[in-house]
């Protein structure tokens, strides 16, 4: 993770818990088995009572201060801090760093070799003598041709070579290079989309939880209100204790559903902490409300076909068939002869620096394998069905991306027509709650008509919370699907 700066917003709990710290410290007793040493006496007790509250609220003005976080904030810091964009963005480097080691088979290759020899063999004698142009009459002796004396030799060589023609092997190698480049670009474009939509479910999830919290809160409080109405209605003698013990059990109920919520809500909360590479324990109040969105007419086909130009994973298929068939051609071509030049400098001494000569070489040379145990035509052979292989497997992606795009057009859909149904339970829930509580106050309803009504209340906002955050997470899945999340998508809204 990347440094954070320390703003004075983030300072100031340090300042505070210093501030804190002196005024206590300054009240502090002399003696040393005192703790903290008694008011003084001249000090009266509303300036006490003051400054006991003046220590408390700034104690608590830390824990009050939660960064707002809007859903939009939330994807930008996950792009930026996610580890499994930085992972893929070392891959992109390294995939360009290849293109490069590629495009240096079409430069020449220069070498500098410095060496010292020492021997008394007689070819080895006889070779340095001539390359150092020190060899006289006087070396034509048998005696010196055949027991020549040691002799030192210090060569600097320097040589340059060049392919002139490979068959486009090179070229080839080039392609293919940038071919994985451009896969690695679109894993990239992948992974960042997936981050997104995993940033989007989190936080839906999250303010899912809040909802749910609260509406299971409201559950509580209506409960405890109709404790209370049951406990009227038997003190007057028009029910029974059954009655009040059937809404202690329901109350029961829905304060376990409340303490579920909230461990919900602490769950979801650091999952989404965790999608944005924070701590877990970090605190936010989340900006983007739970609404429904209001999303314009889309076309199945136009998103089908959105999908196939340019989803990660079909653009991505595409490039493995292109660099399946490139490595094709290069198996073919490895039949083909080669061409390259060969240009050399040499200087021999006796010495280090004088008693030396200098020559040079320039050769132009032609490889061609005639055989070599029929590997060649088995590459071919391999190639070849992995070009198959591929053209499969993009067929297959195009399956699966449309596939996807109906999935997700299908759940928004479907979310969309149960929140206008939800919509209607709820006010019909409340209503029906209202009137059940005034007939049950009259002792015209008994208390199972009154909990059912309460927990169809619950039930339906439940439902109605539910579609809502379906919605919102099929719209994101939707335009994952077809290739168009980002961090400026209208589903984001």
């Amino acid at each position: 993770m990347q440094s954070r700066k320390v703003t004075p917003r983030k300072l100031r709990p340090l300042l505070l818990l210093g501030v804190t710290l002196r005024l206590c410290g300054s009240a502090r007793n002399m003696h040393p088995h005192a703790a903290v040493s008694p008011p003084p006496r001249n000090l009266h007790p509303p300036f006490r009572s003051f400054t006991m509250r003046l220590l408390l609220f700034l104690l608590a003005i830390p824990l009050a201060a939660q960064e707002p976080l809007s859903l939009r904030d939330a994807v930008r810091l996950a792009v930026r801090e996610n580890k499994a964009l930085s992972a893929t963005g070392s891959a992109l480097s390294a995939s360009e760093a290849r293109i490069a080691q590629a495009r240096a088979g079409m430069l020449p290759k220069i070498n500098y070799t410095e060496s010292f020899s020492r021997s008394d063999n007689p070819v080895f004698v006889f070779g340095s003598l001539l390359t150092q142009h020190q060899f006289g009459p006087e070396n034509f002796a048998i005696d010196t041709l055949n027991r020549p004396a040691f002799l030192n030799n210090f060569q600097s060589l320097l040589t340059l070579d060049q392919i002139l023609y490979d068959a486009r092997q090179t070229r080839n190698s080039v392609s293919s290079a940038v071919l994985l480049h451009q896969m690695s670009a679109e894993d990239q474009r992948r992974v960042r989309m997936d981050v997104i939509a995993a940033t989007a479910r989190a936080y839906y999830d999250a303010v899912l939880a809040a909802e749910m919290l609260a509406a299971a809160a409201q559950s509580v409080r209506s409960a405890t209100a109709d404790l209370n109405r049951a406990n009227d209605v038997r003190t007057a003698g028009m029910s029974t204790d059954a009655d009040v013990l059937s809404i202690r059990v329901h109350l029961a109920a829905v304060t376990e559903q409340r303490i579920a919520r909230a461990a919900d809500l602490d769950i979801a909360r650091s999952a989404l902490n965790d999608s944005l590479g924070l701590p877990l324990d970090t605190p936010h109040t989340l900006t983007t409300a739970l609404t429904a969105l209001d999303l314009p007419d889309l076309a199945l086909d136009t998103l089908e076909s959105s999908a196939s130009s340019a989803r990660p994973e079909a653009l991505a298929s595409r490039f493995a068939t292109t660099l399946a068939q490139t490595q094709a051609d290069t198996a073919r071509s490895a039949m083909l002869p080669q061409v390259g030049f060969h240009a050399a400098f040499e200087a021999d001494r006796q010495r280090f620096v004088t008693r030396g000569g200098a020559n040079w070489l320039a050769a132009i040379s032609l490889r061609w394998n005639l055989f070599n145990g029929s590997a060649d035509k088995a590459r071919i052979a391999e190639t070849s069905h992995l070009v198959q292989r591929a053209a499969a497997d993009q067929q297959r992606a195009d399956s699966a991306i449309h596939l996807q795009v109906r999935r997700a057009f299908a759940a928004l859909k479907a979310a969309q027509q149960r929140i206008e149904v939800a919509r209607a339970a709820v006010d019909e829930a409340a209503e029906s709650l209202r009137i059940t509580q005034n007939r049950y106050a009259a002792g015209m309803n008994n208390v199972t008509d009154l909990l059912r009504t309460e927990t169809a209340v619950l039930e339906s906002r439940t439902h109605y919370l539910a579609a809502i955050h379906d919605q919102r997470v099929a719209a994101t899945m939707l335009e994952l699907a077809a290739g168009r999340l980002n961090a400026d998508s209208e589903a984001l809204n």
